[in-house]
C-alpha cells in the first residue's frame, strides 16, 4: 500500500519525530511504500495567497504552487498525519497544508446549485492520526493546579455545562487496543 505520512513539527529531535520515525519504519518493515512528507523540512508555505483564496471555490482552483503535494495526496492509498496538538489544535503549517492542498477537485467537489459537498479522495482507503499533547511545566505546577481545582477527580466545565466524572485510564480506548495501528494495515 502507498502510504503518505505527513509530519508537522519543527524539531527533528521531538517526541513527535520519534513517533513519526517509528510509524515510517514499521510501515516500511511491513512492506508498504512510504512517502514521508516533512512539511517543515520541505519548506512548505502554509500561507494561502489572495489569488488562491479567490479561486478556492471556483471550478478550477490554482494548484500550481502545490502541484507536488496534490500529486502525492492523489497517489496515496493511505494517509497518516503525525503532529503535536498545540493549544487544542494542529500546527499552523498543517492547517495551511489542508487549506492549500485539499482543494475543490482534489479533496471534494461542489455540486451545481445547492447541496452537500461530495468527497473526491477516493484513493485514500486508510487514515490514521498520531498526535502528542501535553501541558507546559508551569501549568502543572502546584500553584496553578490548586487554582484549577486539579486533583479533585472531576473534570471542570464552564458554568453552562454539567460537570462530569473523568474516565479512568483503563476505560480510555487506545489505537493499539482497538487494532487501529497503521502498522497492521493490509
Amino acid at each position: 500500500m502507498r502510504v503518505l505520512v505527513v509530519y508537522a513539527h519543527p524539531l527533528s529531535d521531538s517526541f513527535a519525530a520519534a513517533l513519526r520515525d517509528t510509524v515510517v519504519q514499521r510501515l516500511r518493515a511491513a512492506g508498504h511504500d512510504v512517502d514521508h512528507c516533512d512539511l517543515y523540512a520541505e519548506g512548505f508555505d502554509p500561507v494561502l495567497t489572495p489569488a488562491e483564496r479567490r479561486a478556492y471555490n471556483t471550478s478550477h482552483p490554482d494548484l500550481s504552487a502545490v502541484d507536488p503535494h496534490v500529486a502525492r495526496l492523489r497517489a496515496a492509498e493511505a494517509l497518516v498525519l503525525c503532529f503535536p496538538t498545540w493549544w487544542y489544535g494542529m500546527p499552523a503549517i498543517l492547517k495551511g497544508w489542508f487549506d492549500r492542498v485539499w482543494l475543490r477537485g482534489v479533496a471534494f467537489e461542489l455540486p451545481p446549485g445547492r447541496g452537500a459537498i461530495r468527497p473526491a479522495l477516493h484513493n485514500i482507503k486508510k487514515f490514521a492520526v498520531v498526535t502528542t499533547y501535553g501541558s507546559p511545566w508551569w501549568l502543572e505546577s502546584p500553584r496553578f493546579a490548586a487554582a484549577r481545582g486539579a486533583g479533585q477527580g472531576r473534570a471542570r466545565s464552564p458554568k453552562c455545562a454539567q460537570e462530569s466524572e473523568r474516565p479512568s485510564r483503563s476505560s480510555r480506548s487506545s489505537p493499539r487496543a482497538s487494532g487501529a495501528s497503521p502498522t497492521t494495515w493490509r
